[in-house]
């Protein structure tokens, strides 16, 4: 139980070298509020990255429960949205707000259909 959850906390602080910084990881203020307020977006960054793993995570099971994919306790357990290989973290982001609310639709597996953006924006 201790070793899952040193890999949940290494999982977490991955995906928080990621975002930080280009991977550097370097607070760049030299005062302690800058910090703080480097420190908080960085949180705010990786809890949005958590937030839209979670809610494509969670359509995407629905989509394969209702398409009479077993979906178990056991493959649901195993999820987490921790998972960064799919977002670009180097591109341009237009946060918006939509024209209706809701998620974008899932992409279709079974097509070849790949817009290469690698992620929320």
């Amino acid at each position: 139980m201790i070793g899952a959850q040193l890999n949940v906390t290494e999982a977490r602080h991955s995906l928080a070298r990621k975002i930080f910084f280009g991977q550097r990881g370097e607070l760049r203020q030299h005062y302690r509020e800058g910090m703080e307020d480097q420190l908080g977006a960085l949180g705010l960054a990786l809890n949005a990255v958590v937030l839209f793993n979670s809610l494509y995570m969670d359509a995407a099971v629905k989509q394969l429960a209702a398409d009479g994919f077993p979906v178990t306790d056991d493959l649901l357990a195993r999820l987490s949205p921790l998972q960064y290989d799919h977002i670009n973290f180097l591109g341009r982001y237009a946060f918006t707000r939509p024209a209706a609310p809701g998620l974008r639709q899932l992409r279709d597996p079974h097509t070849a259909d790949d817009d290469g953006d690698g992620g929320p924006g």
